[in-house]
């Protein structure tokens, strides 16, 4: 296999992996939300820590979904001296 299409599919697989490991961060961030918005909790010192952790999921997310979006063209950039 030629080093672009790998590069390619290297870079898909990444960028799913990121977002996948992102989703546990935003589901406690989500749900720490809800509780406080609800009135279960207080926003105290334990709760007060689940939001940049949901903002950093996101940011996650972005990162990854981007590395999906865009890995044909990284992959480009990167060898764009390799003939096919």
């Amino acid at each position: 296999m030629k080093s672009k299409p790998l590069a390619n599919v290297l870079l898909k697989i990444i960028g799913l992996y990121v977002c996948l490991c992102a989703i546990p961060g935003l589901v406690v961030g989500i749900s720490a939300v809800i509780l406080t918005a609800l009135g279960e909790h207080k926003l105290d010192h334990m709760l007060a820590w689940p939001f940049p952790e949901a903002l950093g999921a996101v940011i996650q997310i972005v990162v990854g979904a981007l590395l999906t979006i865009k890995s044909r063209n990284l992959a480009e950039f990167w060898f764009k001296n390799e003939d096919d």
